[in-house]
């Protein structure tokens, strides 16, 4: 038993002077429970206020248009959202975003910002009538600056939100156009059933202007949307590229400037240009070749930065330095999968190639100095995941290599 002045157990030795200056500062970075919990809850948050913006713009276009007219007008507006969809899908191969964000990301284009941008309507609405009524200036006013002001505020308000609450999957231009393209989508879904539903709900328009308002809307400019957005979300995605998040809003109000511009230029057009379909041949078709081949020129910068951060963990002993071709280029890929296929583990390799992707860009963030501590922890996480996904396909390949040495 101990005396009651004396402690009940000894004290540790004392630590030599060099191991406690070793341990002034910790040995690992600062856990991210916290930020994980804090995402978390965001996301939750995130989902629950854009499913009660989509709730009510479901409600808001059924009583305008009615249940008829709502219904076939949103089977009609499926078809340019495929186009687009399927548009952001080619952009977003190399490198995929995760679905939880994308549908985040559609749900807000489709809800939110459709909300933002009918409540300023009503409000102008009110000031407009409060005021002598409406007139050709204020309804030229309304589509060449409202509209393109508040619709491209509200749009890339949801990528600027998708940037800081999700920053560790934002890793440049690239991403921002991802994002900004799929809120564009939802944003003109909701809007092209509005028209659509206008347009059937009219006792006076015929089956050929229902016809036409689709071809114009539906097949002739489906990324119209898109294209606009997409200039915030790449200036998003250079702010992702040099740091801090603060940096994301100012790139924010800076994309928004000509995104707004663009979308101010194309509603004016309509006003007036007399032959649209000449206009739309010698203006807007260059304007979206131009488009894709930016997004060609940012993909293949990706490409290239892609090999570029995983030579750094050949060098390191991870990979072997022919496994880049696999990993890194486009024919590689498509090679690895293949013979993935045969072996049963084409899911594996898609993971694989994936996590390898996701390494090199979070490689990138170390590099950069973005949120460094955060990046170096999710280094950690996927080189974990990469040896045990190497394990697989190394099974294999050595079975294959085995046999042709047998053959």
């Amino acid at each position: 038993m101990t005396s009651p002045t004396e402690p009940a157990t000894t004290a540790p030795q004392t630590a030599p002077d060099e191991v406690r200056a070793s341990t002034r500062h910790p040995l690992t970075p600062p856990p991210r429970r916290p930020r994980s919990v804090g995402i978390l809850v965001g996301g939750i948050v995130g989902f629950l206020v854009v499913g009660v913006a989509l709730l009510l713009v479901i409600a808001y276009l059924g009583i305008v248009l009615g249940p008829p007219a709502f219904f076939v007008a949103g089977l009609m507006a499926l078809v340019p959202l495929a186009i687009v969809l399927l548009g952001a899908h080619w952009i977003d191969r190399w490198e995929p975003e995760p679905i939880g964000i994308r549908i985040f990301a559609f749900l807000w284009g489709a809800g939110s910002s459709i909300v933002i941008a009918l409540v300023v309507d009503s409000a102008v609405q009110i000031f407009v009538k409060a005021h002598g009524g409406a007139n050709g200036a204020t309804d030229l006013f309304q589509a060449v600056v409202q509209a393109p002001m508040v619709e491209e505020g509200a749009k890339g308000l949801g990528v600027l939100l998708i940037f800081l609450v999700a920053n560790k999957y934002f890793d440049g231009p690239v991403d921002g156009i991802v994002f900004a393209v799929t809120v564009a989508a939802g944003f003109a879904f909701s809007e092209n059933i509005q028209y659509f539903g206008l347009e059937l709900a009219d006792p006076h328009a015929t089956s050929g202007e229902v016809v036409q308002l689709f071809i114009l809307r539906g097949l002739l400019s489906p990324f119209a949307h898109a294209m606009f957005t997409s200039l915030t979300g790449f200036f998003i995605g250079l702010a992702a590229l040099r740091g801090g998040r603060w940096l994301g809003v100012l790139f924010a109000i800076i994309g928004w400037v000509p995104a707004a511009l663009l979308h101010a230029f194309w509603n004016g057009s309509l006003s007036f240009v007399s032959d649209f379909f000449g206009y739309y041949v010698v203006v807007q078709v260059p304007l979206f070749v131009l488009a894709v081949v930016m997004v060609v020129l940012l993909r293949r910068r990706e490409i290239r930065l892609t090999q570029l951060r995983l030579g750094d963990y050949v060098a390191a002993g991870w990979f072997h330095a022919g496994e880049i071709v696999s990993l890194a280029t486009p024919g590689g890929r498509r090679q690895a999968l293949t013979w993935a296929a045969q072996h049963r583990l084409r899911p594996v390799m898609k993971r694989y190639i994936r996590d390898a992707t996701r390494l090199a860009l979070t490689r990138n963030r170390i590099v950069i100095g973005r949120n460094r501590a955060a990046a170096q922890l999710d280094e950690a996480a996927l080189l974990t995941r990469l040896s045990a996904e190497r394990g697989r396909i190394g099974a294999a390949a050595a079975g294959d290599r085995a046999a042709r040495a047998a053959g």
